[in-house]
């Protein structure tokens, strides 16, 4: 298991850094701890959104092209709170990835992959994390796009531990934070754990600027809870179904402070 902290100085950086993910708000959650830390180690970090989070408010009537629009702005803010300056939102539908062809998908993906080349992707697993269908479908797309494109560098898939649902399983049934089983890897099988402690005012900047998801968690759980909450990110490594470059499996997606 790789270990990444800023009191670990001389740890193999991760290279460029390339999250591909569903919606506005998943990147702040899952992997903002591990984008500042890559950002202030001058890496490169480029961030692919499939859809601008259209449906994503509780009101029928909230939903639509407004909120899309105003879900971009926040996607910018957030990710400028930790340094990233680069990103694409596709534009594809929210709630509709699952029914857009795999092969669409990856293409999507592959396109990125080939223009970024990156040395470490992150996105979610099989589980979709939550369980949400469109998270699924990223996770599919981008699996395949990074085996037909040779797998390159790294992929690693957003996880979480059994400690993680032994100390905030009743808050994350209380918010009904999942639609299906969610993933539980043992510390022993995850290939990086991300400790966002030096980056945490930042991470938490950045799950503020999507403020039209996050506002009333925030204010429900309070501040100080939502900082602990979300202190550590967990990534488990996809198999690979080639021999990987001996390169590749040095350091997985280390970062250097």
């Amino acid at each position: 298991m790789s270990t990444v902290s800023v009191a670990q100085p001389g740890t193999p950086g991760c290279g460029t850094l390339l999250g591909v993910w569903a919606h506005p708000d998943d990147e702040a959650f899952l992997s903002a701890g591990l984008m500042a830390l890559a950002r202030e180690a001058g890496e490169r970090v480029v961030v692919v959104t499939a859809t601008a989070g259209e449906q994503g408010a509780a009101d029928p009537a909230d939903r639509g092209r407004a909120l899309g629009r105003r879900r971009r702005r926040e996607l910018g803010a957030a990710l400028a709170a930790v340094g990233v300056r680069e990103h694409t939102v596709l534009g594809l539908p929210d709630g509709g990835c699952a029914a857009v062809p795999s092969g669409d998908g990856a293409a999507f993906v592959r396109s990125s992959i080939a223009a970024v080349r990156p040395d470490t992707i992150v996105t979610f697993g099989p589980d979709g994390m939550t369980g949400h269908d469109d998270h699924r479908a990223v996770h599919r797309w981008v699996t395949d796009a990074w085996r037909q494109s040779g797998e390159p560098g790294t992929l690693l898939y957003a996880t979480l531990t059994p400690a993680f649902h032994a100390r905030w399983g009743q808050l994350n049934e209380q918010v009904g934070l999942w639609e299906r089983e969610p993933p539980s890897t043992a510390e022993a099988d995850v290939a990086l754990t991300v400790d966002c402690t030096a980056v945490i005012d930042r991470k938490v900047a950045a799950l503020d600027a999507h403020a039209s998801q996050t506002s009333a968690l925030a204010e429900a759980v309070g501040h100080g809870t939502l900082r602990d909450w979300w202190a550590m990110e967990w990534f488990a490594a996809a198999p690979r179904l080639h021999t990987a470059p001996a390169l590749a499996t040095v350091a997985p997606a280390a970062v250097r402070p």
